[in-house]
């Protein structure tokens, strides 16, 4: 330790010796370095994280079997038998790469604790991205977004479900709001409703009208990434607004009927909440999609995919959308607008001859 030190030109103590000696000791092997990153997303209330991180844990174990075994160990034969084992039980591409990103990502931080020395790193020969396959396509055009819009619910069932109308509203509220999706949905609440006029937030808010809406402004941070994300509410997303107002409701309330404060209290009781909600409105979705006769499921990402699509179709700079979706890089955006590439492609073909 004291020769590395000074081979980087750093000082040291006593204290700081034992401290990093002993960091190294608590968390040196990958079975317990794996569990001290899914405690702290845990701490962190970052729970669709720690989930995920605890899955790919899994993975490893049911592949390893024993993970007390040093960083040095994963190397790129090792990657090779893990991805054999994935594919032999009928792993998708998809599921793989999640797996193998995220293995990749704790390797990251071990090398950034000191915990593994940076030569050692075996995912510059074994590249993740070959699991990288082309999604389908996951966007809708405005047209067959203009039937989901003006389809009469009492069409699809003859008595009345609230959660397939819910269902519709969220979709719609989604494509029509930047693409905000499911979570940051759940946890609207009426203090994020801005008149952009008068600069401050409403305190006796009434009923928003056609009137207004050039003064109104939703504003919130998305849960995922804390990114602040601002667009003007038009005519149809205000109505859905106006829709789940209850008499008496205060700024704190929640939007939509998703959340309830009386129950869903702490991080993990909203997270379950939301995923259970959503899995319904995902079965509803496929439902509406299904009596219209469109070509692929409906899910709350098909509202999110459509709206950046819509907008790229329409001459909107990928910058611009980006940033209205709140991602924090590029690529991301790029990622979403890939699956129509080919289909412009296509039709500019035609021209040719």
């Amino acid at each position: 330790m004291i020769f590395e030190l000074r081979a980087l030109g750093k000082s040291f103590t006593p204290q700081t010796l034992i401290s990093k000696v002993e960091k190294k000791e608590n968390k040196s092997d990958v079975d317990t370095y794996i569990r001290n990153i899914i405690e702290l997303m845990i701490n962190e209330k970052r729970l669709g994280n720690a989930k995920s991180y605890t899955h790919c844990y899994n993975s490893l174990k049911t592949f390893a079997v024993n993970l007390c075994i040093p960083f040095t160990d994963i190397d790129v034969a090792w990657l090779k038998r893990y991805e054999r084992f994935l594919r032999e039980r009928g792993n998708s591409d998809n599921t793989m790469g999640i797996r193998f990103r995220t293995l990749r990502a704790v390797y990251n931080k071990a090398i950034e604790d000191d915990i593994v020395d940076e030569k050692y790193y075996p995912f510059k020969k074994f590249k993740v991205s070959h699991f990288n396959k082309k999604t389908t396509k996951r966007a809708i055009s405005k047209s067959e977004m203009a039937k989901v819009l003006a389809l009469d619910l009492s069409n699809i069932t003859t008595y009345y479900s609230p959660l397939l109308y819910l269902s519709k509203d969220l979709f719609v509220f989604s494509y029509l709001g930047c693409g905000i999706n499911m979570i940051d949905m759940a946890y609207l609440t009426y203090s994020n409703i801005i008149d952009d006029r008068l600069c401050f937030k409403r305190h006796k808010m009434a009923y928003l009208t056609y009137s207004n809406i050039i003064d109104d402004r939703l504003c919130f941070k998305r849960h995922k990434t804390g990114q602040g994300i601002t667009f003007r509410l038009l005519l149809q997303t205000i109505e859905i607004i106006n829709k789940y107002k209850n008499e008496g409701y205060s700024l704190s309330d929640y939007i939509f009927p998703i959340l309830d404060k009386k129950f869903h209290i702490t991080e993990i009781q909203q997270y379950d909440r939301i995923r259970k909600v959503t899995k319904g409105v995902n079965r509803n979705l496929k439902k509406i999609g299904s009596f219209l006769g469109l070509n692929i499921p409906l899910t709350t990402y098909v509202a999110r995919h459509s709206f950046a699509t819509v907008l790229k179709r329409s001459g909107v700079n990928v910058a611009i959308i980006s940033e209205a979706l709140g991602h924090t890089s590029l690529s991301t955006t790029q990622f979403y607008l890939d699956s129509f590439d080919n289909e412009q492609i296509d039709d500019a073909m035609k021209n040719l001859l």
